[in-house]
């Protein structure tokens, strides 16, 4: 029922006001027979032909008669069967994110809201989950990447199978070891390249310098940006925060904060190094905000007219009324 009440109403609902009058005059018209023509001393002459014509033309035929009425008031309403419909159209963004997933990602330099260690891979990917949730316009795709990329997702817009993907990502995914920017920027941009969008973005996410790879990351990123393709760094990781020994013979810090800026100055997009979660989650939000999808929603009406079925019914049941009162007409007088 409360289907229905969301489909049907009356595009003209004023004209319903004139079922009051309606209404009125069929309660005052009930069991009202015509008016006598003639005064008799007594009528039980005509007891007989007066209950007829009293109970058949007028206690049947004219309130039929008002009746036809109510149908033709509620044709007058018009009365509809809507259904709307959201058209939403979007100029979206084309994003390739690139992930760092090398071994150094495992260093446990940020920290939970309750000051627990907490590693920059987990860090790193509650941020971005939430940075392609946020996104429901745009068509994103992902590339890790150690030693060498790896396509976790073309470009898509369905978020859910990417981000389905992306859960699985974890530090042993990849048997290279090393840190190949250059290769994840030319990978993400392969991707990018024959997309038709307004604008083609790669946010890059690396807590390292690039030490392998066929290719220099400054060389791919000239090569992204003939793509009309923005490149924005994040480096993500504190001061203090070194590659353990299991790692690397002798602890240090990897940073090539100068190769990142460059590489964003170089294609117009930004550069930022996040130290703790808060301002991993604040350069997502700049990101977002400097990259906005231009969506138009409309809202479509589609109505069902529906008055020839109450007009219909309205000249049935006059005709109706006219044929009982043809066949017993009131008396002459």
């Amino acid at each position: 029922m409360t289907e229905f009440f969301q489909h049907f109403r009356f595009a003209q609902w004023q004209w319903l006001l004139l079922l009051i009058p309606c209404l009125l005059l069929f309660i005052l018209r009930r069991g009202r027979g015509a008016e006598a023509a003639l005064t008799f001393s007594t009528l039980s002459v005509l007891v007989s032909l007066g209950a007829k014509v009293r109970r058949t033309a007028f206690s049947f035929g004219m309130p039929l008669a008002i009746l036809a009425l109510v149908p033709a008031i509620l044709a007058m309403a018009r009365p509809v069967w809507r259904n709307e419909y959201q058209s939403k159209t979007a100029s979206g963004i084309d994003i390739a994110i690139a992930f760092d997933v090398s071994l150094s990602m495992s260093i446990d330099d940020f920290r939970t809201p309750d000051g627990r260690p907490l590693q920059r891979l987990d860090a790193a990917k509650a941020v971005v989950h939430k940075f392609i949730e946020g996104r429901n316009d745009d068509r994103i795709g992902m590339v890790i990447f150690s030693g060498r990329p790896y396509s976790v997702s073309p470009i898509t817009l369905d978020h859910d199978w990417l981000l389905q993907s992306f859960r699985r990502v974890d530090l042993n995914i990849l048997n290279e070891q090393g840190t190949a920017i250059g290769s994840a920027i030319a990978a993400a941009s392969t991707r990018l390249e024959s997309r038709d969008a307004k604008s083609k973005i790669i946010v890059l996410l690396t807590d390292g310098a690039s030490n392998s790879g066929k290719i220099a990351p400054i060389e791919a990123a000239e090569n992204a940006k003939k793509l009309g393709i923005k490149i924005y760094t994040i480096a993500i990781g504190t001061k203090e925060g070194r590659v353990e020994r299991h790692i690397q013979r002798f602890a240090r810090q990897e940073f090539d904060l100068p190769t990142l800026q460059k590489i964003a100055t170089l294609t117009g997009g930004e550069h930022y190094w996040a130290q703790n979660v808060e301002e991993l989650e604040n350069t997502f939000k700049s990101i977002d905000d400097l990259e906005k999808s231009t969506t138009v929603s409309r809202t479509v009406i589609e109505d069902t007219e529906l008055f020839p079925w109450f007009l219909v019914a309205s000249i049935v049941t006059a005709l109706s009324a006219a044929f009982v009162l043809a066949l017993n007409p009131p008396p002459s007088p």
